[in-house]
């Protein structure tokens, strides 16, 4: 019960807009330049959004699982986090690095590209704080 309650909040809606936003303005982005320009660039730009979109999801996990341990620590001095929470908050960069490379590598996919597609999760942040914006919750 507690969590559909959690998964209905305001919060965690705006959560799922950025995560869909990213997927959407990213491969509406690929597509387009894969049809306009070149499809090793539309490649990159799919692959860098789909990175982003990874990225935030590990991301929400390990903040979630940050305050999951403080909450149930909040009448402790002080609160201990595990090291592996730390961990896999850190290892998310080097394993999204990790698939850059290879990619670059392998599919001789431009690097560039895979960065600017990194920035469809900012591009999705904006577009929904301008939704937030324009339909504030009351």
């Amino acid at each position: 019960m507690a969590a559909t309650a959690i998964e209905s909040t305001p919060a965690a809606l705006t959560e799922r807009r950025i995560s869909r936003l990213t997927l959407l303005i990213g491969f509406l982005a690929a597509l387009s330049v894969a049809l306009l320009r070149n499809r090793l660039w539309g490649l990159g730009l799919g692959i860098g959004a789909l990175l982003a979109w990874l990225n935030f999801r590990w991301l929400r996990r390990g903040l979630d699982a940050l305050v999951l341990a403080s909450t149930a620590q909040a009448n402790k001095e002080k609160p201990v986090v595990p090291l592996l929470t730390y961990f896999a908050m850190l290892f998310r960069y080097g394993l999204i690095a990790l698939a850059v490379y290879v990619i670059f590598i392998y599919l001789r996919v431009p690097l560039v590209s895979m960065v600017v597609g990194l920035c469809a999760l900012g591009a999705a942040a904006i577009a929904a704080s301008v939704y937030e914006i324009l339909h504030p919750v009351d």
